[in-house]
C-alpha cells in the first residue's frame, strides 16, 4: 500500500511593532494553499508583486518592498524549486533593517516549519552556481543556530535600495562589506 507523500508547506503571519509579514512556503513547488488577506492587506494572488513568476511547477510572489531583496528571494525561491508568496510591509521610511531581518526570521521559521522533523536528512550540503561574472557559493547547516554569515567584498553601502555595511555587521546578521 503506498503511503501518501507528505506536503511540505508552512504558512507564517509575523506581526511585529516594525513589521507586518505574510508569508506561505511549499518546499516542493506546486501550487499554494490559498491564504486569506491579513492585517498587512496581503493575499495570495498579487499580480502587482515585484517579484512574480507562474508556471506549471512554481507559484512566486515576492514583495518586501525593496526591490534589490525581492530579486534575491525570488532567485531563491525559483532555483531552490520553491513556490513562496511573501508581502511584508516595514518601517522603510526609518531604515530597511527591520524589513530585511524579520523577513528572514519568518522565512527560516517557515522552513522549519516545512521540513518537519529533520531526521534522516543531511546536516549540512553545499552548492556553488556560476553567474554573470561571479561563482555563487551557498552552504548550509540545519543545526539549528540562527547565524548567517554573508561575504560580498562589497565597497559600497547599498545593493539597490537594500542597505549593507557596517550596520548589520554590528546586529550580528551579516558579516563582512566595507
Amino acid at each position: 500500500m503506498a503511503t501518501a507523500k507528505r506536503v511540505r508547506t508552512a504558512t507564517i503571519n509575523r506581526d511585529t511593532n516594525e513589521t507586518k509579514i505574510a508569508l506561505t512556503l511549499n518546499l516542493d513547488g506546486g501550487p499554494l494553499e490559498p491564504s486569506t488577506s491579513t492585517s498587512n492587506g496581503s493575499s495570495s494572488e498579487d499580480p502587482t508583486a515585484h517579484a512574480s513568476q507562474t508556471s506549471k511547477s512554481q507559484n512566486i510572489s515576492v514583495d518586501t518592498g525593496i526591490g534589490f531583496l525581492d530579486h534575491m528571494l525570488h532567485a531563491l525561491a525559483k532555483h531552490a524549486g520553491w513556490s513562496l508568496h511573501l508581502r511584508t510591509r516595514g518601517d522603510l521610511h526609518i531604515d530597511d533593517h527591520h524589513t530585511a531581518e524579520d523577513t528572514f526570521i519568518a522565512l527560516g521559521q517557515a522552513v522549519k516549519q516545512s521540513l518537519g522533523t529533520i531526521s534522516g536528512l543531511a546536516r549540512f550540503g553545499y552548492a556553488y552556481a556560476p553567474l554573470d561574472e561571479a561563482l555563487s557559493r551557498a552552504v548550509v547547516d540545519l543545526s539549528n543556530r540562527p547565524f548567517s554569515v554573508v561575504d560580498l567584498g562589497l565597497k559600497r553601502e547599498k545593493l539597490g535600495e537594500l542597505s549593507w555595511g557596517r550596520g548589520y555587521h554590528a546586529c550580528g546578521l551579516f558579516e563582512g562589506g566595507q
